[in-house]
């Protein structure tokens, strides 16, 4: 028996503000195809919540 996975998608401008990147960078990462998007309807566009955190990269630091 096949389990369904329900997957949660949030909008550019949702995504945006808990990133605090802005809706035309993650617009750009999505024309870029950094950044996978779903659209529904015309206008619509969805991202996944994990695919921005996975954009995310952290950078290595070094204390001295």
């Amino acid at each position: 028996m096949t389990t369904k996975v329900h997957r949660e998608f949030e909008s550019l401008s949702s995504a945006a503000q808990r990133t605090g990147l802005s809706i035309r960078t993650l617009r750009r990462r999505v024309a870029h195809g950094d950044l996978p998007a779903y659209r529904s309807g015309p206008r619509v566009i969805r991202v996944d919540p994990d695919d921005v955190d996975r954009m995310m990269v952290r950078i290595p630091t070094v204390w001295h």
